[in-house]
């Protein structure tokens, strides 16, 4: 059996309404195994299409399919991580180069992103927002407020922050490590901007986003709330006559404090974990090839544990409660 052809265009459905207003955009499918977004957006257009959702407001784009290249082939990445070295790039290297240098506009003609994902351990939905209000060199940034607003309405209780500046010192040590599989990887790794994204991108640009994690893989729950949170964006911004639903109960936020990467083949997780399985400190969570344990630093939280993570990439994240 011959191998498809590689995908040679970014497919996008873009509404404009005839009054002005916010300009947003919703992408599905950043990694190709991450489909709850892209099957709540074919569900969105149908409704677009039959007449029982409009756009009143402003301008909505939805890319269903953000990389097609790891979603033909069923996985997470295609030639690279795509939610990685988010920019445009003069000289392509890889197929994620190319979508980059596509999205990358894309990203600049809109104010709002609504990226979705899922994750591949078990766990509850999560979305994920940028840092406070600063002027520092890392991750400058104003609207911090209608960030917060726009993760409070997608749904999910929990909130997680401190992405950038915790993935910074990461590269830190990872600028250290030797044996990474081929200098393109090495480069990418070790480079800090290599922790921009979708939602980093846009906010370096002067909008603003969130990343909600919809829940695992298959969970065929997670389609309702990537859908549950496209309406309310649209509802939170005015762009179309829907119920504003009030955010209910508490919302637990909690602080990326530091990532952990896999240095070897033979590392191994000391249990099946989960996101945000609470862990105490000097708590075992795995073991190095070499047997040297690896313990929680302090009473806290695991985030994105990855056993099949490669070596020289995150392993794992811990997290606290915000104070």
């Amino acid at each position: 059996m011959t191998n498809p052809p590689r995908p040679t265009h970014l497919r996008t459905h873009t509404f404009h309404a005839l009054a002005p207003g916010p300009r947003l955009l919703v992408t599905g499918a950043v990694h190709g195994n991450e489909t709850c977004g892209t099957r709540a957006i074919a569900q969105l257009l149908q409704d677009l299409d039959t007449g029982a959702l409009s756009i009143e407001r402003g301008t909505l784009t939805l890319v269903p399919v953000t990389n097609p290249l790891a979603y033909q082939l069923k996985q997470r990445v295609g030639d690279r991580n795509l939610n990685r070295n988010m920019a445009p790039s003069a000289i392509a290297q890889d197929f994620e180069d190319r979508i980059a240098n596509v999205l990358c506009p894309l990203l600049d003609a809109h104010d709002v992103l609504l990226d979705l994902h899922s994750f591949h351990t078990g766990g509850v939905p999560f979305v994920m927002i940028g840092p406070q209000n600063n002027t520092g060199t890392l991750e400058p940034f104003s609207q911090a407020a209608p960030e917060m607003q726009l993760a409070l309405h997608t749904g999910p209780h929990r909130i997680v922050e401190g992405w950038l500046d915790t993935y910074a010192r990461g590269v830190a040590r990872r600028a250290a490590a030797q044996g990474l599989p081929s200098y393109r990887t090495q480069a990418l790794v070790t480079n800090p901007n290599y922790g921009v994204g979708t939602t980093e991108y846009m906010r370096s640009r002067g909008g603003y986003g969130v990343t909600l994690e919809c829940g695992q893989h298959d969970d065929p729950a997670a389609v309702g709330v990537a859908r549950h949170a496209i309406l309310q964006t649209l509802s939170l911004l005015g762009m179309s006559r829907l119920e504003l639903q009030r955010p209910t109960g508490e919302r637990e936020i909690l602080r990326l404090q530091d990532v952990t990467d896999r240095e070897n083949a033979g590392d191994r997780f000391s249990r099946e974990w989960r996101s945000f399985d609470a862990v105490k400190r000097g708590e075992l969570i795995g073991s190095r090839q070499n047997g040297a344990e690896v313990t929680a630093p302090a009473d806290g939280f695991l985030v994105f544990p990855n056993p099949r993570a490669e070596p020289g990439q995150e392993w794992f994240y811990f997290a606290q409660r915000r104070q």
